[in-house]
């Protein structure tokens, strides 16, 4: 599958923690915890984590790793606060591509820096659109550009922009309790 597919494979690990937990070691166990919650915004993240676990970064570098090569640990993201990071307007952009241009277009979409997601999902009846970006900028007419920009690129141009108004909730992953959770 391409990259930019968002194929919910942290649903399927959260769905398999269980199982998977017994067979994880203690500093496994503590590693996903501990990387279910923010990241410290500093040069070094992985460093002041890996301090907290009592281990060095090298070694949290690696368990995360192995976690991942083992299939345990299958993605890995980042939760934007956009507008903490300056962008004070936000479009989903909802697409209607004919399927045999869904990975090309996805690929070209997802190059453009202002494009955090690019997903595919299965359009309905009612609503056409098979292939969704999010798109991060200055001003809703600056989405509005990149929209048009994407849309020239590709040559697709049947898309609906869909501006977010409010944040109703945004939260990182949580696979399992930890003692902070109390």
């Amino acid at each position: 599958m391409p990259p930019y597919y968002n194929q919910r494979k942290n649903l399927d690990f959260f769905l398999f923690y269980p199982l998977y937990r017994h067979m994880l070691t203690e500093l496994e166990n503590e590693i996903i915890g501990l990387i279910q919650g923010d990241i410290p915004i500093t040069e070094r993240p992985y460093r002041e984590m890996a301090q907290k676990l009592g281990i060095s970064e090298k070694t949290l570098l690696e368990r995360l790793k192995d976690l991942s090569d083992k299939g345990v640990m299958r993605r890995f993201g980042a939760t934007i606060y956009h507008q903490k990071s300056g962008f004070q307007a936000n479009a989903m952009v909802a697409w209607k591509v004919d399927e045999d241009r869904i990975d090309e277009a996805g690929e070209k979409m997802a190059s453009f820096n202002e494009v955090s997601h690019c997903y595919r999902r299965n359009p309905t009846v009612d609503w056409p659109y098979n292939l969704y970006t999010m798109i991060h900028a200055k001003d809703e007419e600056s989405c509005r550009e990149i929209a048009r920009n994407i849309s020239i690129k590709t040559n697709i141009n049947t898309y609906s922009l869909l501006f977010s108004r409010k944040e109703l909730k945004k939260t990182s992953m949580k696979y399992f309790s930890t003692d902070d959770d109390d």
